[in-house]
Order: C-alpha cells, then structure tokens, then sequence
C-alpha cells in the first residue's frame, strides 16, 4: 500500500516480541477463535452487515482470547495494553487520512468536481475498453503519487460513478481500480512500503524496485489482458441511456472543465512530496470555495436556505464536510450516486481498523505472531520454501496482525538471515515482502487497507477481491519465479 499515506513507524523502532513460554498451539488459540467466531458471524447471522459493527466486536473478542492466552504464559496486562496503544499509534495518520477523504468527497459532490468527471468521462469511455482503462488511469496516478489510497481516494470514486452510468459491475470497477493502484504504488520510489520493504530485507530501494519489475510487469500484463477479455463479454444490452444521464448531470450541476483544476492541484502536491493529509486539506478547502462559485444553488440547497450570505454558504460546505449529503436530479439511479457521508460516514471504517489494531497489538504483546512466523519457516528447508514461508508468514500476518507494515516488518526481520544463510540476494526477500505483503492487504475486510479501500470505494471486499487480479495474483507469480529459478539473484557468483 501501500502508499505514502500511513507513516509506519521507524524499522528500528519496531520490536518483535518473543514469548519462550508460548508453544505453536497456544500462539494459534486465538487464531481458531478468531476463525471460528468471524466464519460463524458472516455465514450464520449477518452476512454483507457484518462490517456494520458486530465483525468489529469479534475482533475485540479474539483479543480477549489472545490475551487469556498471554495471562496463562505470564505476559502482564500493561505489556498488552502498550503494545494495543502502539498499534493504534501507529495508524493515526491513517484515520486522520480517511476523515479527511470523507470531507473531501462532499466537497469535490457539492462542487460538480465528481459529476463533472463522471459526465466527461462518460462520453470517452466505453464499457468494452472501461475496465482496462481503468487499470492504466490508477497505475499512473499511483505511480506519480506512491499513494494507492489517494488514487482510489480521487480517481477511484469517479470511475465508480462512471461505472454505475455505464451499468458495468461496481465490484468489477473497483477490482480494476486497485489493480491498477497497488501496481503503481509497488513500482513507485515515493511510496513507503517501496521504501519499508528493502530497508527490513536489508537492500537498496532502486535495486528492489528494478528487480521487482520482474514479477510485477508480467503480473499487470496478464491482469490488463483479463480485464481487456473482460471488457469484451460485457453484456452492454441493458445498459442506461446515457445520453439521459449527461441531460441529468447537466440540469443538476454546472458542468465545467475549469472544475478539473482542484484534483490537479491535489496531485500536483502530493508529487511533490506534500503529505498526503496536507494535500487533501488543501482540495477540500478549494472544493468547498468551488462549490460557492460554481454550484450556489446546490449549497443553498445543502444549508436548506433561500439567500446566499455567509453563514449559508458557511453552513452549506460544513455540512457537506461533515454528514450525509446527496444531490437531487431527475434520475433515480444518478440519486443513488450523488450521495456522500463525509466524515461522519467513515467512522465505520475506523471503528473496524481500532478493533483491528487492538487484536494485533494483543497478539504481538503475547509474542504469538513472532512464534507463529518461527514455525512456519521451520517447516521448509529448500529455497523454494524460503520463499513460500515468507508468502504465508505476510499473508497470515495481514489476517492476524490487520496491518500491512507488520506484514513487512515481521516477516523482513525473522527472515532475513535465513536469505543470507541461502546465499540469497536481499532483493529476493524484499521483493517476495511487497508482492505477498502489500498487495493483499487489500483483500482482507479487517485489514486497515482492505477496511480503507472498501470504505472509500463503498464497495464490499467481498464483491472486488475475486476481480482485484493484480493483487491476488502477485504472490503466485513470485513462487512460480521460485519454483522455477528464474532470476534468482544470489548474493556472490559461485
């Protein structure tokens, strides 16, 4: 992820906890509990709602178990509780992140920024080439900004409104959208996981980045193929009028390029280095004076008054900023789309990532995951192993832990002698952290990426993950280059 938008915290600065009281089945006891309680909470009782609240209870539940586990292995309380506040620390920036796109989407909504990117793009874009070009969009936005969560955050949400018009699947959308996002955030020098993941494998970060082309070019080629194929079969015969959509749009909003220069300004800030909460302060501030200039009669509308003066033009951006907010027009379907919950709409997210960040917390303070990821690599002895330890140590710590730096930093710390000791090059390792790490935190609901982009996009997980092909992909194409030789770099010639 992923991106410059979460600060991790400092590699040194992060401590693997070891528990030699803690044997594998007690390390694993609040695993099964987890397991079992969010399997019986989604099948059984609340399905799709399960994120409405009750997964976020049984998160907190297996942290109870973890912790009775770590009560019986002498691990104190206060020694839970600082690693629970160390966790939650650690993701303030990322919460800050998601109140701040709250209130960025009701602006750039009350602006016309949004329905005016979803008008013009209707009239470029078609459904045979839709999905493809969204995989190419996000990869370059991502690439100039090292930030799949401010791609999604700004171009994402305008191709799900597009997607919507065009009647192409939102799940299909939004799994092209990250493809192409957490490409372009692998392969870019300014994102902190690019960053992160060579300095725990002990490399250099351009070398990672070249030797990661390796798996990831191949693994976006044959993901923009799928999409390409995709594209092709999409049953377009149901497909709205949309020349009724843009007669909507227009009778709605005033529709104007001029719009386009709040996003641009935005981007233009985050390539240059501007932090990512700055940047989306700034184009929340430009959208609300947007909205006064060009759409007067939406912001009346929004602060349910008659006259223009500066206290309903006040009212109107704040309360865009803040709560529900949607935008009448003479289409139903545009209704559903023209709807933000500004900030006070992503406190379910948030909600689900402090729960999150408390059963991780509870679990390393225990020194589970530290056992856990022990044992797994004690179960191969080939190269081949090697690496497909470290895929299921990242894969089982973006379920377990909820976070993706953990993802990287565990496996990058507890591996990385095990490389040398292969006369491995760091470059297998780091790159082996980002394409089972990164990317699949995104494919896992309680995971503070997963969490995010299913928030943002207002699509569930479980509708994009079988279509987020560049993402579930990544860590087959690694072991394949494992299982095969290819490009194995070793550390000296021999």
């Amino acid at each position: 992820m992923e991106s410059q938008n979460i600060k991790p915290r400092e590699p040194q600065d992060e401590n693997i906890i070891e528990n030699i009281e803690l044997n594998i089945w007690e390390a694993l006891i609040p695993v099964f509990a987890l397991v079992a309680m969010l399997f019986y909470n989604v099948f059984f009782v609340y399905g799709d709602d399960a994120l409405s609240g009750s997964n976020q209870f049984i998160l907190l539940l297996g942290a109870a178990v973890a912790a009775v586990v770590g009560f019986y292995n002498k691990v104190s309380y206060k020694q839970m509780l600082d690693e629970v506040a160390e966790n939650i620390k650690s993701t303030a920036g990322a919460i800050l992140i998601l109140l701040m796109v709250g209130a960025l989407a009701g602006t750039w909504l009350i602006s016309g920024i949004i329905p005016s990117m979803i008008y013009y793009g209707l009239q470029i874009l078609n459904p045979t080439i839709f999905l493809a070009a969204c995989v190419i969009i996000c990869a370059i936005i991502s690439i100039a900004t090292g930030s799949s969560w401010t791609t999604s955050a700004t171009v994402g949400i305008a191709l799900i409104g597009i997607a919507k018009t065009l009647d192409v699947s939102v799940g299909m959308t939004a799994g092209a959208v990250l493809s192409g996002a957490y490409f372009g955030d692998k392969m870019s020098p300014l994102s902190d996981t690019t960053n992160l993941a060579p300095a725990m494998a002990g490399g250099e970060l351009f070398s990672h980045i070249r030797y990661m082309a390796l798996t990831t070019v191949p693994t976006i080629t044959i993901t923009l193929i799928a999409f390409v194929i995709i594209g092709l079969n999409i049953d377009t015969t149901g497909s709205p009028d949309i020349s009724d959509k843009l007669t909507a749009i227009n009778q709605a909003f005033h529709i104007s390029p001029w719009l386009f220069l709040v996003p641009v300004i935005v981007i233009f800030m985050i390539i240059k280095k501007t932090p990512p909460l700055v940047a989306l302060l700034v184009g929340t501030v430009l959208g609300g004076i947007a909205a006064i200039i060009a759409q007067p009669h939406i912001v009346l509308a929004v602060a349910e008054t008659d006259s223009l003066t500066f206290n309903a033009a006040y009212k109107g951006v704040m309360n865009a900023i803040t709560v529900d907010t949607s935008v009448e027009t003479t289409s139903a379907e545009l209704n559903d789309l023209f709807s933000s919950g500004g900030m006070s709409g992503m406190l379910g997210t948030i909600w689900l990532i402090i729960c999150a960040m408390v059963f991780g917390g509870v679990m390393d303070a225990i020194g589970a995951l530290s056992r856990i990821s022990k044992s797994v690599l004690n179960l191969f002895d080939s190269v081949f192993g090697l690496f497909a330890s470290t895929v299921i140590s990242c894969l089982g710590l973006n379920a377990l832990a909820s976070d993706q730096y953990l993802a990287i930093v565990v496996p990058g710390k507890m591996y990385q002698k095990a490389y040398e000791e292969k006369g491995l090059a760091p470059e297998n390792l780091s790159r082996t952290l980002e394409d089972s790490g990164t990317v699949t935190s995104v494919l896992i609901p309680w995971n503070t990426c997963g969490a995010y982009q299913s928030g943002v996009l207002g699509v569930p997980v479980i509708d994009y993950l079988g279509f987020a092909i560049f993402n579930w992909l990544s860590p087959f194409m690694t072991l394949l280059f494992a299982a095969f030789s290819i490009k194995i770099k070793q550390i000296t010639s021999k």
